[in-house]
């Protein structure tokens, strides 16, 4: 049975859901102010996982990641840049959604933004007044009352009290308790605003997330994800609006990413160490992304640097040399050893699910699929034929697709092509006359540029990466 880390109890437990065979996810997106990182990358890829684990495991999901369009960030972006923050917000979810794809991110089954969600977000607003959980403030804003919330704290584990100690009220604001929050915030000269039976004015951020989660999955979901970053104030706040204003238990499972780290530090704006997702695609492929998470554990932080993504990426190759083809000349394995690649595929399979199955350890996975390229390999060495391959390499296929591998080999272009094979027809008669220093040279130089030389007994030949 599937089992899965649960930040709310803090304790691993079995996966159960609402509805028979239907999983509800929300998983918090992106505010989209500018570019989008390798951090928000890594979140948007361990949902990804979560998602085609389930659904290979017979469940349909329903995904919904939303897109916050109105937020101080963008608005302070757009006056910056002279732009109107709707267009900057539209042009930063177009680079977004090209992102995703990019990193071939299975499109969620819907996206909501807020500026669409604005009804249901002042409805959810006057029902939590109406309940005694918020409060009309004199200067236009209206916050949650959270001494009226007695649970409030469950998910970061933080006390109310403790949370005071650090807090503190801003001159403008007309909160009753310091740690109460903005559910509608008042207009400000110049800012997009809306109207409101309190004024004009725009929602805060927490409410965004909880009213556009229920407007796409109703009062109750299976899976809340996001990055752990996110646990308080963020998380907190939508179980506290979220609860409150439905009085039900608002997500089973509340799932937690670990944040990408650069030279020991979390990646962020604020610290001025971004990568962008744009500007690792140009010089990396996708699967060495997706590999990296795979390699780690997704609640933990990751390190992103040179040397993670180089393993990544001989992680990726090492996979793809299970895929390639048999010998033209192969004469077949005897029967025995044909079966044994076939029971290694199907043993593949079930260590395969009984990692995925202990709170998605996708590095386990991964050591599985090892084990099956290593079969694999050692039978093509030995003279299996294609047929003889294919069952355990269709099985290879299809637990890497599980896990949004591509695999797709590297491609120059025709010109570049001819010219490497002209080298290794020219390595090859240097070769015969045993000048084994050139033939080197030649074999080191390709590999630099990205192509892989392989001498068998059959001849030799390339391949990109």
């Amino acid at each position: 049975m599937l089992r899965i880390y649960n930040t709310l109890t803090r304790k691993t437990e079995d996966f159960q859901t609402l509805e028979p065979n239907l999983v509800k996810m929300y998983v918090c997106g992106v505010t989209v102010y500018n570019d989008a990182h390798v951090g928000h990358a890594m979140s948007a890829l361990v949902f990804d996982i979560v998602r085609r684990y389930l659904e290979f495991r017979g469940y349909k999901v329903k995904h919904v990641m939303n897109f916050t369009d109105v937020d101080d960030k963008i608005i302070n972006r757009a006056n910056q840049l002279g732009e109107d923050p709707f267009a900057l917000a539209q042009r930063y979810i177009d680079d977004y959604r090209q992102n995703l794809l990019d990193l071939n991110i299975l499109p969620a089954t819907s996206n909501p933004r807020a500026t669409q969600t604005m009804d249901q977000i002042i409805a959810m607003v006057k029902g939590l007044i109406d309940k005694g959980y918020a409060y009309p403030a004199p200067n236009g804003d209206v916050y949650f009352r959270v001494t009226k919330d007695e649970e409030y704290g469950k998910l970061s584990g933080r006390k109310l009290d403790e949370m005071q100690a650090g807090a503190r009220i801003e001159v403008e604001e007309a909160k009753e308790h310091p740690m109460d929050f903005a559910l509608w915030k008042a207009a400000k000269p110049g800012e997009p605003s809306w109207e409101s039976p309190w004024g004009k004015g725009r929602p805060g951020w927490h409410i965004e997330c909880s009213a556009m989660n229920l407007a796409e999955l109703g009062e109750q979901i299976d899976i809340h994800g996001g990055g752990n970053d996110l646990i308080f104030p963020h998380h907190e706040n939508e179980i506290a609006q979220s609860e409150s204003f439905n009085g039900k238990p608002f997500a089973r499972y509340w799932m937690h990413n670990g944040m990408l780290q650069l030279g020991g530090e979390k990646m962020s704006k604020s610290l001025g160490n971004i990568v962008s997702i744009k500007e690792f695609l140009s010089k990396r492929d996708a699967d060495v992304m997706r590999m990296l998470v795979l390699n780690g554990t997704y609640r933990a932080p990751l390190m992103f640097n040179d040397e993670t993504l180089d393993a990544a990426e001989k992680n990726v190759e090492r996979i793809k040399s299970g895929l390639r083809l048999a010998s033209p000349s192969a004469k077949g394995l005897p029967a025995g050893s044909a079966s044994e690649l076939t029971s290694t595929a199907d043993a593949t399979k079930a260590n395969f699910i009984a990692a995925m199955d202990d709170d998605f350890n996708t590095a386990g996975a991964v050591a599985a699929l090892f084990e099956l390229v290593k079969a694999i390999n050692t039978a093509r060495d030995a003279d299996a034929t294609d047929d003889q391959l294919k069952a355990a390499q269709n099985m290879l296929r299809t637990l890497t697709g599980v896990l949004g591998l591509r695999l797709q080999e590297k491609k120059g272009s025709a010109d570049a092509d001819g010219f490497i094979n002209l080298l290794v027809e020219v390595r090859t008669e240097i070769r015969k006359q045993k000048l084994w220093q050139l033939s080197d040279l030649i074999r080191d130089k390709l590999k630099s540029l990205g192509v892989t030389i392989e001498d068998t007994k059959d001849g030799t030949t390339w391949r990109w990466g």
